[in-house]
């Protein structure tokens, strides 16, 4: 996305992470700035009665918790979606580079603006009505559908449950086998 952005964390520490695992949980202190060198990371909330609410998916080349900057804790947790690596850059070290380069505001503005427009977006997608709308509204700024073992987390991010995501999938293939005859 950028050279400056890809300059301040060109030393930044790595850590790999297997499917599944924690990078962090709600309440861990904020440390670092972390950014997905390759993979996916998600960041999620659990709701009280148990919901796991996907609140963004990082992928190559963005920061992941990047509202993080200026807080103490964690308000939400991060977990690999897939075989992962990130780069953690001390957050001292982040704000002192924000503070020196014009450049790098510039594109730290332009990612945070991004990240608001994807979470409204994300939060209207799970105002609507019906699995089937939701589904299409999710479609149309994604182009298609996740692999087969990843449509737990699409249904997490459409705020419906698994199954309810299931038959609205076999629904439309059914439809489409018809239109096909």
């Amino acid at each position: 996305m950028s050279s400056a952005l890809d300059d301040i964390f060109a030393s930044a520490m790595t850590r790999r992470l297997s499917p599944g695992q924690s990078l962090f949980s709600v309440g861990d202190p904020v440390k670092v700035m972390i950014r997905v060198n390759f993979g996916a990371v998600a960041l999620r909330r659990v709701t009280e009665q148990g919901t796991v609410l996907t609140l963004h998916v990082a992928r190559r080349g963005e920061v992941l918790a990047e509202a993080s900057l200026h807080s103490a804790h964690y308000h939400c947790e991060a977990a690999a979606r897939e075989a992962s690596e990130v780069a953690l850059l001390p957050t001292h070290e982040f704000r002192d580079a924000l503070r020196r380069d014009d450049d790098l505001v510039e594109i730290w503005v332009r990612i945070l603006s991004r990240t608001v427009q994807e979470t409204r977006m994300r939060a209207e997608i799970r105002t609507i009505r019906t699995v089937s709308d939701r589904l299409d509204a999710w479609l149309s700024l994604n182009n298609s559908l996740p692999p087969r073992g990843q449509l737990q987390e699409l249904a997490a991010e459409i705020g419906t449950s698994r199954e309810a995501l299931y038959r609205e999938l076999s629904r439309r293939k059914k439809a489409a086998g018809k239109l096909q005859n």
